[in-house]
C-alpha cells in the first residue's frame, strides 16, 4: 500500500477535533467524507461551510463533504478515522461494521477508557472487529487543541501503530508545515497517556479554582505524570512514551491551557459549582469525567496506586470537597520520588 492508496478518507465524528482533522486532510487535497450525527451540524457544513456548534466561525474547505449515513461515509474508502467520544465508540464501531471491507485501515483519535469494560479504544475495536482490521489499527495523540490546529498554529503529535511502516504512511498523510507528526509502536502507552491526562487536568483545574498556587499545579502535573506512567507500564507500555508528546506534552497542555474542557470542569468545581451545573452548561464532551471512573476501577484492578486520579474520582462521584482532597494528597505517607 502506498501513501496515495490512503487518499480516500472517512472521518467519523464531527465534533471540534473530528471536523478539524477532516478539514486538514481535505485541505491537503484528499477526498474526505465527514460523518455527522447531528442534523443541525450537517446542514451547517453542507450549506454554510461551517460547524457553528463545535467549531464556530471557522470556514471549512470545499472538498470536505458531510454525510449522514455510515454506508455513504465508508463507501470506497481506504482510511477510516474514528473521532467519536469514548462512551459511544463501541456503538459507532458496531454500527459501522456491516459497511467495512477488507483492506480498509482504521485509526482512532479518541482519548478515553470504556467504563464498563475498562478497555482502551484499540481493545474495544479488537472486541468488535476481526483481526484483519487490527494488524494496522493506529491511534493519533499529543498536545493538539482543535482551534489552534485549524488556525495552522504549530502543533506536534504522535501516531502509534504496532506496524511501524504503516504508521509512517499515516505520518506522511497527516503531515503539513504546521502539523508535525512523529510515529511510535507503543499503541497501549499512547492511549493510556491520552486518556488519563484528562483526569489529571480536572484535578489541575480544581487546584487553580481553589487558588492554591503555581507550585501546587506544577507538583500535581508532575506527580500526575508519575501515576499515569505507573499504570501504563503495568499494562505493558514503554515508560519512555510518557516523556513524549502523548504523555508529558498532552498532559501539560490539558492541565494549563484555557481551551481545555477538562481543566475548565475542574476550575469550576474548585470554585464551588456542582458537576451537574458544569456539564449542563457545556455542549462538548469533557472525556475526563467518564474516564475518572474507569481510571479508578482500572487502578484497583491492576493494583496500581493512582492518588490524584482517585481524588478526582472522589470529587466527581463521591461528593468530596476539593479542599479536603488537596489536604489528603499533601498529607499522604512520605515516599521516595523515583520508583524503580
Amino acid at each position: 500500500m502506498t501513501k496515495h492508496e490512503l487518499s480516500k478518507i472517512a472521518v467519523i465524528g464531527a465534533g471540534s477535533w473530528g471536523t478539524t482533522l477532516a478539514n486538514l486532510l481535505a485541505g491537503k487535497g484528499f477526498h474526505v467524507d465527514l460523518w455527522v450525527r447531528e442534523e443541525e451540524v450537517f446542514n451547517q457544513i453542507k450549506n454554510e461551510r461551517v460547524n457553528q456548534v463545535f467549531l464556530p466561525g471557522m470556514e471549512l474547505v470545499p472538498r470536505l463533504n458531510p454525510v449522514r449515513s455510515y454506508e455513504e461515509a465508508l463507501n470506497d474508502k481506504e482510511l477510516i478515522l474514528l473521532v467519536a467520544p469514548s462512551h459511544v465508540f463501541r456503538e459507532v464501531l458496531t454500527n459501522m461494521k456491516p459497511y467495512l471491507k477488507p483492506g480498509m485501515s482504521l485509526m482512532a483519535a479518541t482519548k478515553g477508557i470504556e467504563n464498563k469494560t475498562l478497555m482502551i479504544m484499540s481493545q474495544v475495536a479488537a472486541s468488535v472487529l476481526s483481526d484483519d482490521y487490527m494488524e494496522r489499527f493506529a491511534c493519533l495523540a499529543g498536545p493538539s487543541f482543535a482551534k489552534e490546529v485549524y488556525k495552522k498554529q504549530p502543533t506536534a503529535v504522535t501516531i502509534a501503530c504496532r506496524d511501524l511502516a504503516h504508521a509512517e504512511r499515516l505520518q506522511e498523510l497527516f503531515y503539513t508545515e504546521y502539523f508535525r507528526v512523529y510515529v511510535s509502536e507503543d499503541l497501549t502507552g499512547v492511549q493510556i497517556a491520552g486518556a488519563l491526562k484528562n483526569v489529571i487536568a480536572i484535578g489541575a483545574g480544581a487546584a487553580d479554582g481553589l487558588q492554591v498556587g503555581h507550585n501546587a499545579r506544577a507538583a500535581l502535573i508532575t506527580r500526575g505524570l508519575a501515576e499515569i506512567t505507573r499504570l501504563g507500564v503495568a499494562m505493558g507500555a514503554n515508560p519512555l512514551t510518557f516523556a513524549g508528546l502523548a504523555g508529558m506534552g498532552d498532559l501539560v497542555l490539558t492541565c494549563t491551557g484555557d481551551l481545555s474542557r477538562n481543566r475548565t470542569v475542574g476550575l469550576k468545581m474548585g470554585k464551588g459549582m456542582s458537576i451537574e451545573e458544569i456539564t449542563g452548561s457545556m455542549n462538548m464532551v469533557a472525556e475526563g469525567i467518564k474516564t475518572a471512573k474507569s481510571a479508578y476501577e482500572l487502578g484497583e484492578k491492576m493494583e496500581v496506586e493512582l492518588p490524584i486520579s482517585n481524588q478526582v474520582y472522589n470529587i466527581l462521584y463521591g461528593g468530596k470537597d476539593p479542599k479536603e482532597a488537596v489536604k489528603e494528597l499533601m498529607t499522604r505517607k512520605l515516599k521516595v520520588e523515583l520508583e524503580h
